[in-house]
């Protein structure tokens, strides 16, 4: 039985206001003192309410919309996501509504009570590291929730991706049976990435299994970019110049680091070897094409999409569907 969604009466109880104040609140229209809009909004955050944006509306129009909250589309990554999900709803009556949460769980929350304010018939999300408020608000919402990209955590609903913390643990298994001991690491701000750190979490318990260690690692402000690998991979050979092998957190670091030994005089490979993730073009053009792990990303998004379509009411049990990933040998380790 699903769960008795709370109403703009039980907001206006718990904040002791009338239901009107609330709905200028929710609306956003009319004067309201400060103090009282902080009361309506923790009380709307404390009971999880969402506000019917659809009601006015057709009753079908409500259903032909799936809510869709990427990270961001900077990385080449999710836009290839994006096109996955454009793909699995291709022929089908719906379009995906998108929002951006530039890898802010605060952010995220917002914009899933904005998108489930119009009645989706689906949400479709990255990772399963959301804010208390938002895993309530995807449970008791009672639609499908499609969780992407990583199997780790607890789902609501419906998971599609891989294990990147195994990712992580067959890539450093890779470089170790290739003969490579003294191995580094460069990373970005994963304060937000929780995937990026999970891959590194894994490269370590494979370097720990063989009774190894990372002889260095460097991590860039901010996120990651090509400009970020070559500025961060000379760091790294500052404090470790004896390392025979660079682990980069993605493809775009990788490339940069790339750069930087042309740039340096560095032979790839045979001084140092080069290892990225995510499997990007940009990494196989490169004249010695980046050993890396690629993701199935644009599968990822045609599954959930195909997913959500053949079965539109949520299931009583949760699933994780594994896309799975593959190492590529490449030119550069």
């Amino acid at each position: 039985m699903p769960p008795i969604k709370p109403t703009l009466t039980d907001v206006a109880r718990l904040a002791g206001v009338s239901e009107i104040t609330v709905s200028r609140v929710v609306r956003g229209k009319g004067p309201i003192a400060e103090e009282t809009r902080l009361r309506v909004r923790g009380a709307i955050e404390a009971l999880g309410y969402v506000p019917n944006r659809a009601a006015g509306t057709l009753a079908s129009s409500a259903s032909l919309f799936i809510g869709v909250i990427l990270p961001s589309m900077h990385n080449i990554v999710f836009p290839e996501v994006l096109r996955g999900i454009y793909e699995g709803l291709a022929g089908s009556p719906y379009q995906p509504l998108l929002g951006v949460s530039e890898y802010d769980r605060d952010k995220e929350q917002e914009i899933l009570a904005s998108l489930l304010a119009w009645q989706p018939m689906a949400i479709i999300t990255a990772g399963s590291d959301h804010t208390d408020v938002t895993r309530r608000l995807l449970s008791e919402s009672g639609v499908r929730v499609v969780e992407l990209m990583d199997t780790e955590g607890d789902p609501v609903d419906l998971v599609v991706g891989f294990s990147h913390r195994q990712a992580g643990y067959d890539s450093g298994r890779h470089l170790i049976a290739r003969g490579y001991r003294r191995i580094g690491y460069v990373g970005h701000d994963w304060a937000a990435d929780r995937r990026a750190r999970l891959r590194y979490e894994g490269l370590v318990a494979a370097l720990a299994d063989t009774g190894l260690s990372l002889a260095a690692e460097v991590h860039a402000d901010g996120p990651s970019s090509v400009t970020g690998g070559t500025e961060m991979l000379p760091r790294l050979l500052a404090a470790a110049p004896d390392i025979d092998a660079a682990v980069f957190v993605n493809d775009d670091m990788a490339v940069g680091g790339y750069f930087h030994c042309l740039a340096a005089g560095i032979a790839v490979k045979k001084d140092l070897a080069l290892f990225g993730f995510n499997g990007l073009d940009i990494g196989q053009a490169i004249p010695m094409p980046l050993s890396t792990v690629r993701s199935n990303r644009f599968e990822i998004g045609r599954i959930a999409a195909e997913r959500i379509i053949a079965e539109p009411k949520r299931p009583a049990v949760t699933e994780v569907v594994n896309t799975g990933y593959e190492i590529i040998e490449g030119a550069t380790a």
